[in-house]
């Protein structure tokens, strides 16, 4: 599997120790950056990398910033991505299982690195269970293509 990762500059130290323990586990890593600490501008990684999944150019995408919240913002703008920021391994479980989630992002300043490395296992280690969350991701594509949301869907 192949993945892509991004960070902000709060982030540096945690993204290098989150793509050397994917790639001890056999993932390929696209790094997008960055790689110092000098002020970055966290919608540039969380673009490139929504836009590596959007064109399946990797399989899935994980995102740092300060809270996961920036990031995980920009990268939704991108048609297609569902991404979705967790501070615990169960919602990152669950965001894959229920809402087809293909980017996790996570908050450096929010959650340690053994967190972070629980919080990547059970996503990837996750399957999207389709059936009666398909309804609810299929609402969510309608509402990204049309801006606007059927009638027939709301109970």
């Amino acid at each position: 599997m192949k993945l892509a990762i991004g960070n902000d500059h709060v982030a540096v130290d945690m993204k290098k120790e989150i793509k050397e323990y994917l790639e001890s586990k056999g993932y390929e890593v696209v790094d997008v950056g960055t790689n110092n600490t000098d002020r970055f501008n966290y919608p540039v990684s969380g673009y490139k990398v929504a836009r590596m999944v959007a064109d399946h150019e990797v399989d899935a995408g994980v995102l740092i910033c300060g809270t996961g919240v920036g990031i995980s913002l920009a990268a939704n703008k991108v048609r297609g991505i569902r991404a979705c920021v967790c501070s615990d391994p169960y919602t990152a479980k669950l965001s894959k299982q229920h809402n087809n989630t293909n980017i996790i992002a996570f908050g450096a300043r929010v959650i340690g690195i053994e967190t972070a490395k629980m919080i990547v296992d059970e996503w990837l280690n996750a399957s999207y269970e389709g059936g009666r969350h398909q309804t609810r991701v299929d609402m969510i594509a309608e509402i990204e293509e049309t801006q606007d949301l059927r009638a027939a869907h709301e109970e």
